[in-house]
């Protein structure tokens, strides 16, 4: 090896062990947060597992508006939509955001839909055992009842549908690319053509 270089002395003999990480308590982890899952499950019988019910909402940004979620809770105007109080809302497993607001006809009547599925599904249990009132169930459908795990009214998006077509002789000889550049040269030269155009009138009127 020529040349003033550096003197090769790599430290190799860092103490390592000190830098890692084990995770020998993931197991046990695991198994701690399904007991938990059930003892939860138990102590909030009939309701379901995934808490109330949320409404659709769109992703926020240019990013992700176009992507669907589960928001915070339903609008007064959906709830007001689909005969439902709003203070009876949340005794039902409904969640509400006094705050949100409809910008969309379509948004609103999604989750108004949401809320009338959720309702026509709905085992609504007395508060008292057999003291029945308006708006509760019957003593049937509460011995049919069972408490919904996971997920319910899942949130999917739709695919827009894609149409097949034939491609014809005339679809092959159009020309794409010299469209596209007569209508750039019509857009660049417009305003001229409409000023000779008025000048020609003019002249003509002459």
């Amino acid at each position: 090896m020529k040349h003033n270089n550096v003197i090769p002395s790599s430290h190799f003999r860092k103490h390592w062990q000190n830098y890692v990480k084990t995770w020998f308590n993931q197991p046990a982890r695991k198994t701690r947060r399904r007991l938990a899952r059930q003892k939860k499950a138990v102590q909030i019988f009939p309701r379901p597992t995934a808490g109330p019910l949320r409404p659709v909402v769109h992703g926020q940004t240019l990013k992700y508006n176009m992507k669907v979620r589960a928001g915070r809770g339903f609008s007064l105007e959906e709830l007001k939509a689909a005969g439902i109080p709003k203070k009876l809302a949340p005794t039902i497993g409904i969640a509400v955001d006094h705050r949100r607001r409809n910008c969309s006809l379509e948004g609103l009547q999604a989750n108004v839909q949401r809320l009338k599925t959720y309702k026509a599904k709905l085992v609504v249990f007395p508060r008292r055992v057999r003291k029945f009132k308006a708006g509760d169930s019957t003593a049937e459908e509460l011995g049919n009842a069972t408490q919904v795990q996971g997920e319910y009214l899942q949130i999917a998006r739709e695919k827009p549908s894609v149409e097949l077509v034939k491609v014809t002789d005339e679809m092959k000889a159009f020309k794409a690319y010299n469209k596209l550049r007569l209508e750039r040269t019509n857009q660049r030269h417009v305003g001229v053509r409409l000023k000779r155009a008025a000048e020609a009138e003019k002249e003509e009127k002459k």
